[in-house]
């Protein structure tokens, strides 16, 4: 049997990314790296994981080159590797949504039952920052709000909306976003808040492809 040649060795490199992308838990852990470094134990309670699950899925990222890790005392923190990762998430969506049935079903019966406006684009949202005339509204949990945020964003998480609804000017257009193309959270609050009478829409991507194209960002400092 002739040796593997180089091109064969490449192949089954690349292969191993593929196939470590190739379970749904791995993505939504990749889905809140996205948004900021995580502990073993932050993540899985976030995605609703054992710990072990959790702990597992992770190496599997790690191997396959698409996230990195951090020691701080006892605990290990994960992060994305490098933004190509996002880059390659993105790819995989577009290349779904192109080629898949399936996907345009989910799309039509669930999100765009819920916001069937155009989404506004990333230099859209900059014109109306600069302006002044907006206000944009990021619905994520206030951990991930604090490691990186749109600048002068509101931080409404989805479940505390209907009790700070005073907080929002009902005369001013309000762009909602938060992890990503497809995150619920957005969709649920643009649904909500269209309910009570306000003018809102979505952006069209979240905050780690702001982050990736080098749009500027505010952070909390820690107290």
């Amino acid at each position: 049997m002739s040796a593997q040649g180089p091109k064969q060795a490449l192949l089954e490199q690349f292969a191993l990314v593929a196939k470590t992308l190739s379970h749904p838990g791995r993505l939504e852990l990749l889905e809140h790296l996205a948004q900021g470094e995580r502990s073993v134990e932050a993540l899985a309670q976030r995605v609703g994981m054992a710990m072990a699950n959790a702990s597992h899925h992770l190496q599997q990222l790690r191997r396959a080159g698409l996230v990195s890790t951090r020691r701080e005392g006892k605990f290990i923190f994960y992060g994305l590797a490098d933004d190509a990762v996002l880059d390659l998430l993105a790819a995989l969506r577009h290349v779904a949504e192109k080629g898949l049935a399936e996907v345009d079903r989910i799309v039509g019966d669930y999100f765009a039952d819920r916001d069937n406006l155009k989404p506004v684009s990333q230099a859209e949202l900059l014109e109306l920052m600069r302006a002044g005339s907006v206000t944009v509204l990021d619905v994520r949990p206030p951990d991930e709000y604090a490691a990186g945020h749109l600048p002068g964003s509101l931080n409404l998480p989805l479940e505390t909306l209907e009790a700070r609804l005073a907080e929002l000017d009902p005369g001013q257009e309000i762009v909602a976003y938060c992890r990503g193309p497809y995150c619920v959270l957005s969709f649920e609050a643009v649904a909500e808040l269209r309910k009570r009478g306000f003018k809102v829409r979505r952006l069209e991507d979240g905050l780690p492809e702001w982050r990736a194209a080098g749009l500027p960002l505010e952070h909390v400092e820690a107290s």
